[in-house]
């Protein structure tokens, strides 16, 4: 499919679905789409990855809705961690200035085998994300991106319940990419990543103490641990059985000729609350088209898109939910482009 007919599918889909917050992985068009965007009410950052490479990652809010209060983006080169970038961003509501959000977006190292240079670019957005929303009153998060790392896997679970110990889980295999390839899944609703194995025992051999360096930051940290209590909007809003899998996961996010699989999320911290998931395409109908993109979708990826509401709390010590913007999406892309994809093919 040629640019120009992925441009416009981008531009219907994001028009269509009209979110508050646009984030996006692979971008190398990133002027062209602002042009656009930028006419319909947004503004835009974008970061570049290092390297030879001509895409990155870009953040769209819209003007009228949103100020931006402070952005910062990472490249991870400079800390020994590859290529890849990341953004951060925080925002006032311009009619309740009481409200603040941080909102990060990445795009995490593909190689499956890396799993220490993946936790690595995790663990300091983690903490650049952390320091950030304790100087804006500690702001909520929302965090955006292609974590290239399924839900049954090690860095999931890091994600999930903010602490791993690395020596539990082989380093080739934290991200449990390697079992999502098209040619092993034997039934359209089984889940397509099979579960990371832990051994009886520490894995001390799998481990280098340079690679151990990499994923936890010091090379004598074996044990990795976030402070933000990070959940999965997919996870935590109830979905079909033919688009989640047992975890509350999309069964699959991203579909091409080498994997089949989720590795897109929509986290969300204290401070914030899921009311409505945008749901992907059942499986069956995304495995019939063959792999992606096709003739609706552009992108071997699919879109997520969440509306949250902020919380506050009681003197009781209950939350009382007050809804505040809607439509962050996520959605990662194709090679050299990005958008957002909310229809069946």
């Amino acid at each position: 499919m040629n640019w120009e007919r992925r441009k416009k599918v981008i531009c219907k889909e994001l028009m269509g679905w009209n979110p508050d917050i646009i984030c996006l992985q692979e971008v190398d068009r990133y002027y062209e789409l602002s042009d656009i965007l930028v006419k319909a009410g947004y503004a835009g950052s974008y970061k570049r990855r290092t390297g030879d490479a001509a895409d990155g990652c870009a953040m769209f809010w819209k003007a009228d809705e949103f100020r931006l209060l402070e952005g910062q983006s990472i490249e991870f080169k400079e800390f020994g961690l590859r290529d890849n970038v990341a953004q951060l961003s925080v925002f006032e509501m311009r009619k309740d200035e009481s409200r603040r959000l941080l909102v990060g977006n990445i795009h995490v190292l593909y190689n499956p085998s890396r799993g220490d240079v993946k936790l690595g670019q995790i663990r300091f957005l983690l903490l650049r994300a952390q320091i950030l929303s304790a100087k804006w009153g500690d702001a909520p998060l929302v965090l955006a991106g292609d974590f290239n790392s399924t839900p049954q896997s090690a860095i999931y679970k890091f994600l999930s319940s903010s602490k791993l110990n690395i020596l539990f889980y082989d380093r080739r295999d934290l991200s449990g990419q390697k079992s999502c390839h098209p040619a092993q899944v034997l039934g359209l609703k089984k889940e397509v990543s099979s579960p990371f194995i832990i051994m009886n025992g520490l894995l001390e051999n799998c481990w280098t103490d340079r690679e151990v360096e990499v994923a936890t930051g010091d090379a004598g940290c074996h044990v990795l641990v976030h402070p933000l209590k990070l959940s999965s909007s997919y996870a935590a809003v109830k979905g079909s059985r033919k688009t989640r899998g047992s975890n509350g996961e999309p069964l699959a996010t991203s579909y091409h000729s080498k994997f089949l699989g989720t590795v897109d999320y929509l986290w969300y911290s204290d401070g914030l609350v899921p009311t409505k998931v945008l749901d992907i395409i059942p499986f069956d109908t995304l495995h019939s088209t063959g792999s992606l993109p096709c003739k609706n979708i552009g992108s071997d990826h699919l879109a997520l898109v969440s509306e949250f509401a902020f919380t506050s709390r009681t003197e009781e010590g209950n939350n009382t939910t007050t809804a505040a913007f809607s439509g962050v999406a996520a959605p990662a892309s194709k090679e050299q482009n990005d958008l957002l994809v909310m229809d069946s093919c």
